[in-house]
């Protein structure tokens, strides 16, 4: 069996908004971890969860640092999909427009740089999570 068939696939459930607990960050730093192990890993952003990817984000008010820019790098450690429930979206007022531009680049097509966000529909996450080897939420 090669390294590839070997490879557990991993998706992180992101749920909650990304201040005033320490889930969402807890969440980035598991992520990059398991990235720098070279899993394959996935994020699901859910729930208040689509909120971690809000663009222009600022989280002085809470007296938290904002971490949100961490998502833009995520791309350099091979973590290139970031799902993001339609429904979840729309149930906040948002659309993906609201949220950062994420992107890597695809060292493949002369390194192009291609979207990390995609956007999915509950039936499609539901199926997402199935086919996943381990399923970490926060």
């Amino acid at each position: 069996m090669s390294d590839e068939q070997a490879k557990k696939k991993f998706i992180y459930l992101n749920r909650r908004a990304p201040y005033g607990t320490i889930y969402a960050l807890e969440s980035l730093e598991v992520v990059l971890i398991g990235a720098a192990f070279e899993q394959d890993v996935s994020l699901a952003f859910i729930d208040d969860g689509v909120f971690q990817l809000m663009n222009n984000q600022d989280a002085s008010a809470t007296g938290m640092k904002t971490f949100a820019k961490i998502y833009r790098a995520l791309g350099d450690y091979e973590v290139r999909k970031l799902y993001v429930e339609k429904e979840s979206l729309e149930a906040r007022g948002l659309s993906v427009d609201d949220l950062m531009p994420i992107t890597y680049e695809d060292e493949d097509e002369d390194y192009a740089q291609k979207p990390s966000i995609i956007l999915v529909d509950r039936s499609e996450m539901a199926k997402l999570i199935v086919d996943q080897d381990v399923i970490m939420s926060f």
